[in-house]
C-alpha cells in the first residue's frame, strides 16, 4: 500500500478550521484553566457546536460522517494549543462514545450516541483500576446478575471525563464469572450517570493536564438493567483492547500536536529573543536544537498517518498504532524539554505554553498504554 500524506481539500479545511479555533478560542483560555485547574466548559460547548465530538461517527447517530483520521487532524491542532482540551475530545470520542458505536445494540446506540456526538454529554471509559491496567488478571471490580440487574462493586482509577457536570455515561469492565479455562470472565457494562452507588471521587492533583477532568471512581452495589451489557458477555476486555488500538492513533496525533506546538513556540521565541547582539535563532546551537525538534514532529506525524491509513484500509494496524503512540509520546516529551531549554528562564514560567507542554507531555508516555507496553506489543509482532 502506498502512503499518500497529502490531505484532501476537505481535510485541509477541517485542519484550518480547528487551527483557527485553537488559536483564537482555546489558547487564550488555556493559562486560566491550567492555573485554576478548572474544566473549560465554555470551550467544550463550542467544540460541540462545531461538531468535533461527532467527527468519526455516522450522521444517523448525530455524527459528522467522518472517520478516525478526521478526528486525528482535529486533535493535532488542539494539542498544539492545549493538551487538556485535546484529551477531553480524544477521550470523549475514542473512549466514551466509540465502545457504544463499535459494540452496542441498536437501542444502545440510539439512546447514547446522539448525546455523546453532540458534545452535550460526555462518556468515560472505566478500565484501569488501582491495581490493574494492562493486566486483565488484576481486575477486581465485579458485576453479578441479580433479579435482572447487574450489581457492580469495585473501584476504577485515572478515569478521564468521569466527573464533569455533563458526564452522563461510564462504561466499566467487571468480572462477571469464570471462563472454562478458569480465568476471569470480564464483561463491559454501561452505567448511566447519575446512578445510586456510583461516585466520582475528588479529582486527582495532577502534574499536568490541569484542565482535564480525571477521577477515581467507586461502585457500591450499583444496579443497572441486564440489557446494559455492552457487547458479548466475556468479551469486555478484548473489546476494550480493540478500542485502545484505535485510541493509540488518536493519542499519537495529540502528541504530534504537542510536539509541533513546542516547535512553533521555539521558532517564534528564537526570532525575537536576542543574545550577543543577534536573535538566538541565529546561533547554531539553538537553530540545530529546533531543527531536531521539527524532525521529531515530522517523523511522529508520518507514523500516525501511516497507522490511520492502514486502519481505514481494513489492514492490520496494531503494530503501527503502537509505533505511532511510542514515537509520538517521546517526540512530545523530548520537544517539550528542548523548548523549555530554548526559552531559558521564561520556559520555567507557567504562563508560557512550553512550560505547560513540559508538564503535560509526560503522561503521553504513560496513558493508553505505557511506552513499555508499546515496546512489548511491537516486539510481540516481530515474533519475540
Amino acid at each position: 500500500m502506498t502512503l499518500d500524506t497529502r490531505l484532501t481539500d476537505e481535510q485541509q479545511q477541517l485542519r484550518k478550521t480547528v487551527e483557527e479555533f485553537a488559536r483564537e478560542v482555546v489558547a487564550p483560555a488555556s493559562y486560566h484553566h491550567d492555573r485554576t485547574k478548572t474544566f473549560p466548559y465554555e470551550v467544550v460547548k463550542q467544540m460541540g457546536e462545531m461538531g468535533l465530538f461527532g467527527l468519526p461517527f455516522p450522521e444517523e447517530y448525530g455524527g459528522m460522517g467522518g472517520d478516525v483520521f478526521a478526528l486525528c487532524l482535529a486533535l493535532e491542532e488542539l494539542g498544539r494549543a492545549d493538551q487538556s482540551v485535546a484529551i477531553t475530545l480524544e477521550a470523549a470520542c475514542s473512549l466514551g462514545a466509540m465502545p457504544v458505536y463499535r459494540f452496542g445494540t441498536e437501542e444502545q446506540k440510539r439512546t447514547w450516541l446522539p448525546q455523546l456526538t453532540s458534545g452535550q454529554a460526555l462518556g468515560a471509559f472505566g478500565l484501569t483500576e488501582p491495581g490493574a491496567g494492562s493486566d486483565a488478571g488484576g481486575t477486581r471490580t465485579t458485576a453479578r446478575l441479580e433479579d435482572g440487574e447487574w450489581v457492580i462493586n469495585g473501584n476504577k482509577a485515572f478515569i478521564t471525563n468521569s466527573g464533569t457536570d455533563i458526564t452522563r455515561l461510564v462504561t466499566v469492565t467487571a468480572v462477571t464469572g469464570e471462563t472454562p479455562a478458569g480465568k476471569k470472565e470480564i464483561s463491559s457494562i454501561l452505567v448511566p450517570v447519575p446512578t445510586p452507588g456510583f461516585t466520582a471521587e475528588p479529582p486527582y492533583d495532577k502534574v499536568g493536564w490541569h484542565a482535564s477532568d480525571t477521577h477515581p471512581l467507586s461502585f457500591d452495589d450499583v444496579r443497572v438493567p441486564q440489557q446494559n451489557l455492552l457487547g458479548e458477555r466475556g468479551r469486555g476486555y478484548a473489546n476494550f483492547l480493540e478500542i485502545l488500538d484505535e485510541g493509540r492513533i488518536a493519542i499519537a496525533a495529540l502528541s504530534v500536536g504537542a510536539a509541533q506546538g513546542c516547535v512553533d513556540e521555539s521558532v517564534k521565541y528564537a526570532k525575537e529573543r536576542e543574545a550577543f547582539g543577534r536573535p538566538i535563532g541565529q546561533h547554531q546551537a539553538v537553530a540545530f536544537k529546533i531543527a531536531r525538534m521539527e524532525a521529531r514532529a515530522h517523523v511522529a506525524r508520518t507514523a500516525y498517518y501511516d497507522a490511520a491509513a492502514k486502519m481505514l484500509a481494513g489492514l492490520p494496524f496494531k503494530k503501527e498504532a503502537s509505533i505511532a503512540k511510542l514515537v509520538g509520546g517521546e517526540a512530545a516529551m523530548d520537544n517539550a524539554r528542548d523548548a523549555t531549554q530554548v526559552h531559558g528562564g521564561y520556559g520555567y514560567m507557567n504562563e508560557y505554553l512550553v512550560s505547560r507542554h513540559y508538564r503535560d507531555s509526560k503522561i503521553l508516555e504513560v496513558g493508553e498504554g505505557t511506552t513499555e507496553v508499546q515496546l512489548m506489543l511491537i516486539a510481540r509482532d516481530l515474533g519475540l
